[in-house]
């Protein structure tokens, strides 16, 4: 039986020398951890990598299969030094049968922008807007750019680490007026400690 965790790294090897020769200069790092292979590239280069993954010969990346925001406020217990915000995507190859995971991190943390590659695969478009929203990253070139799981009200961007447990505003009907209302946030914000209950002879234990 051939060990899963070395079946694959021959053909990632494969593709992680592919890359490196195809993308050159443009690598901030190409390195394979737990059988994936993870390409970081820098802000500026990320719309041309992008095009050049999905139309070169030994790339062939012909669908976006997701793309996500990330928030490195805290990461490691506060360690982390560098950029706060990312976009990660994940990139499929059907026609040569390889995957890969693109991280390219925002030059700034109060107003995080990104190019948009909508314009290459359509299947972006939403997945960029929900960023957007949760986190607040900017695509710049999308061409619809607005929240979508938020309503269009709301205030701030939900999955940021500093967004409030409670959100800032809450939303209820009004019925002398007619119609929903939103005001400050009446929760008072605390820390919830988890509370352990230890019953006697839990499990069969004396």
């Amino acid at each position: 039986m051939t060990d899963n965790a070395t079946s694959y790294t021959p053909d990632l090897q494969t593709l992680q020398a592919a890359l490196r020769g195809l993308l050159g200069e443009k690598v901030r790092s190409l390195d394979i951890v737990r059988d994936e292979l993870t390409l970081v590239v820098a802000a500026p280069d990320y719309l041309a990598v992008m095009q050049a993954l999905r139309d070169a010969p030994e790339a062939q990346f012909e669908q976006m299969i997701d793309l996500c925001g990330i928030d490195y406020l805290e990461y490691g217990d506060g360690r982390w030094e560098g950029a706060r915000f990312a976009a990660v995507v994940h990139l499929l190859s059907v026609s040569l049968n390889h995957r890969l995971r693109v991280r390219v991190f925002c030059p700034e943390d109060d107003f995080p922008v990104l190019d948009s590659i909508s314009s290459l695969w359509s299947s972006a478009n939403w997945y960029e807007r929900e960023a957007f929203d949760l986190y607040g990253i900017v695509f710049e070139g999308h061409n619809d750019l607005r929240r979508i799981l938020t309503d269009y009200g709301f205030i701030g961007h939900p999955f940021r680490k500093d967004f409030p447990l409670s959100g800032h505003v809450e939303m209820r009907y009004d019925a002398e007026r007619k119609r929903v209302i939103y005001e400050p946030v009446t929760i008072e914000p605390r820390e919830v400690t988890p509370r352990i209950i230890r019953e006697d002879n839990y499990g069969g234990l004396h």
